[in-house]
């Protein structure tokens, strides 16, 4: 059977002999005609492409290639590479295709994840770790606000939590758990969306994000994510907490709170202490991020589709979630006094900073960081493992390019 007309190719030989000949691009059998049927053979087999060169014969007597055997292309290699499989596609055609092997890469043993499936990934997995964590979080809040201006109320961790359950029982390891659990949705949701969004462009061919892109992407997306969540968020537990260690606490829940600190401050009452948030999210998703990028990069080797296991993935969280820890919790702790009951007693953050240097001593910007040590390596290796498995789901259900 011959090829379609469309791969054909007339030829007239250049020696005179008057013959011509319709061969295939693909160097199939040739079809000699006469002469007088070339004009009415190209009429009917069209587009044409007319070479001049000796037809088969001629070439034989000549000694010379023919036109066909100069213009049939080398035998093309099984195992060539994706990109040499691409040049023989238009222009339009490689770009698309191009396009669609970048979105099939493989990230850490999953395709490049869409903005949309991080946000609500992110979503999800925030809310249930922070009802996993939020006691610990209590904890270091208490004695972050513990100064030791004044007679210090606990003697510990222990002590905190003991006096907290005898004053308000198993509840009172909750109090405030609204304004996180309002927040923390959010929060993870935009920070996963940013840095999805963010990285995904500055992937390599194979998907692979290399480390210092991934500070960048996190700096970005804990920056974010500071502006637009953390700091109301934060701001409004700080307070809440700090309202329930005084004799006569005024917030009856987390509506009432902030309706009352909205009425009492304004909405700049809910922003204190904005740029020792930014500081502080901005370096802790940048620490975290590059870490965990940096471990997943170490276990997957040369092979970015390989499976990580979910402990595999908790004790790189973990790893990277201490890693943060001790990387800021000085920023964390003059956060927390600038968004505290007694924040006018500072003029900016950098006052307040001196303040706590001046009066407690540079071991004061590491009060809480055990209590904080244990709940952030929990709260980034929970994180991590539930936003990877919905992801996971979401691909099954949710097919995006």
């Amino acid at each position: 059977m011959l090829p379609h007309p469309s791969h054909w190719r007339a030829e007239r030989c250049c020696c005179g002999c008057g013959r011509s000949s319709v061969s295939t691009e693909a160097g199939f059998s040739t079809l000699k005609t006469p002469p007088v049927q070339t004009s009415a053979m190209s009429s009917l087999l069209r587009p044409f492409s007319v070479g001049e060169g000796p037809c088969e014969s001629c070439a034989v007597r000549r000694r010379c290639p023919s036109s066909a055997a100069r213009q049939q292309p080398p035998p093309r290699r099984l195992a060539a590479a994706a990109p040499a499989a691409l040049g023989g596609l238009p222009a339009h055609q490689q770009s698309y295709a191009a396009k669609r092997n970048l979105a099939a890469a493989a990230v850490g043993g999953r395709k490049m994840t869409h903005p949309g499936k991080a946000i609500l990934a992110g979503g999800i997995a925030g809310g249930i770790e922070i009802c996993i964590t939020f006691p610990t979080e209590y904890v270091k809040t208490q004695l972050q606000l513990d100064e030791r201006a004044n007679p210090p109320r606990y003697r510990g961790i222990g002590d905190c939590v003991k006096l907290t359950v005898q004053d308000h029982g198993l509840r009172g390891l909750y109090r405030g758990l609204s304004s996180l659990l309002y927040g923390s949705i959010p929060k993870s949701a935009v920070r996963f969306g940013t840095f999805e969004m963010l990285s995904n462009p500055m992937r390599d061919a194979t998907g692979r994000l290399d480390n210092t892109r991934s500070l960048l992407c996190g700096l970005g997306a804990g920056i974010a994510e500071a502006i637009l969540v953390v700091c109301p968020m934060e701001t409004v537990k700080v307070k809440m907490i700090h309202d329930q260690c005084s004799l006569r606490p005024r917030y009856r829940g987390f509506f009432h709170g902030v309706s009352e600190i909205i009425r009492e401050q304004g909405v700049r009452g809910t922003y204190q202490g904005l740029t020792a948030t930014v500081l502080k999210q901005g370096t802790n998703q940048a620490i975290r991020f590059y870490v965990m990028n940096l471990l997943r990069n170490w276990y997957k080797g040369d092979d970015p589709r390989k499976e990580m296991h979910p402990i595999v993935t908790a004790m790189f969280g973990a790893t990277a979630g201490a890693a943060s820890v001790f990387g800021n919790t000085p920023l964390d702790v003059v956060k927390t006094r600038m968004q505290g009951l007694e924040a006018h007693r500072y003029k900016n953050t950098a006052d307040c900073a001196f303040q706590i240097l001046k009066h407690e001593g540079p071991q004061a910007f590491y009060k809480g960081t055990v209590p904080r040590l244990g709940r952030v390596c929990l709260d980034v290796a929970i994180v991590f493992v539930i936003y990877e498995e919905v992801v996971k789901l979401l691909n099954g259900v949710w097919k995006t390019q």
